[in-house]
């Protein structure tokens, strides 16, 4: 397991597990292979600070303000400056606690 501050650092193979905090409204964005999706920012909390979240698709209903997760196998990305961290095609949300 990492911690997020770790975590800002890396790229992919992220293992990191927190609590979610502040869950944006769901957005609609344009995919590159088309078609549409919704897309949703939230912020993932632990013991050595936090990092924006994005979840996408059926995610956004997984989870809610206070809801304890881990991702297994996780990605970050850089967008307009910040880092995002997402669970990619590859990866898993698992919610520990609802």
């Amino acid at each position: 397991m990492v911690t997020t501050d770790q975590a800002k650092n890396m790229r992919n193979k992220i293992d990191i597990e927190g609590t979610v905090e502040r869950v944006g409204e769901p957005r609609t964005v344009n995919l590159k292979v088309g078609g549409t999706t919704e897309v949703c920012d939230a912020f993932l909390v632990d013991e050595a600070g936090e990092i924006k979240l994005a979840l996408w698709g059926e995610d956004i209903k997984k989870v809610k303000n206070g809801s304890k997760i881990l991702i297994k196998n996780g990605y970050t990305n850089t967008f307009k400056g910040e880092v995002s961290l997402g669970k990619g095609k590859y990866g898993e949300i698992v919610v520990k606690e609802y």
